[in-house]
């Protein structure tokens, strides 16, 4: 809690040194020269903080993205040489003319009566394509269904099959053990039976 309340606090006080150094970069100043006028800046925004502090922390963040400072007047140039590096030229001479050609204007919408026509044309073909779209799927389910169909069955009457052999020999093995049991001490009822 405390590190976030702290971050808190030097991210407000990095933006302000970022807009003031910002400011100061705009008066085309040397770097000592920016820095006074950006501690002036800061000073001046600054509730109740005389000048900025954190230069530690400035030298790691001064690259992010967050916090870069992006020049917005132009170059200061002496004897033709830029002492800052300008990503492109604005120079007429540098770039061609370009003739915009009628075609490579946008295509105007088309009207309702127009979007009209097309929707209906358009959605009789749909209707077409779905429809046969759904019978072709409808076949396909079918034959799928018809061979777990089969699959079932044939599962179904192997289950019935083995179950008749299970039944044979249980059956087999009663009369079996009737056979072989020894009557001599049964009584002439049990016997009988």
């Amino acid at each position: 809690m405390a590190l976030s309340s702290r971050w808190e606090l030097l991210n407000k006080e990095l933006g302000k040194w970022r807009n003031a150094l910002t400011k100061a970069r705009e008066s085309g100043q040397n770097l000592s020269d920016e820095i006074i006028q950006a501690q002036m800046w800061f000073g001046a925004t600054g509730q109740g903080k005389k000048s900025f502090v954190h230069f530690q922390c400035w030298e790691i963040v001064k690259d992010c993205s967050r916090f870069k400072i992006i020049p917005t007047a132009p170059p200061v140039v002496l004897h033709e040489t830029p002492l800052h590096e300008s990503p492109s030229t604005d120079s007429p001479l540098d770039s061609p003319m370009e003739t915009e050609s009628p075609l490579s204007r946008p295509l105007r919408p088309i009207g309702r009566k127009a979007a009209k026509a097309k929707r209906g044309a358009t959605s009789n073909i749909d209707c077409v394509q779905i429809f046969e779209q759904i019978a072709k799927n409808n076949s396909l389910r079918f034959e799928r269904d018809l061979k777990i169909d089969e699959a079932d069955k044939a599962r179904l009457e192997a289950f019935a099959i083995e179950k008749q052999h299970a039944k044979e020999k249980d059956d087999d093995e009663r009369e079996m053990k009737i056979m072989v049991m020894d009557t001599s001490h049964m009584s002439p009822e049990t016997k009988a039976y």
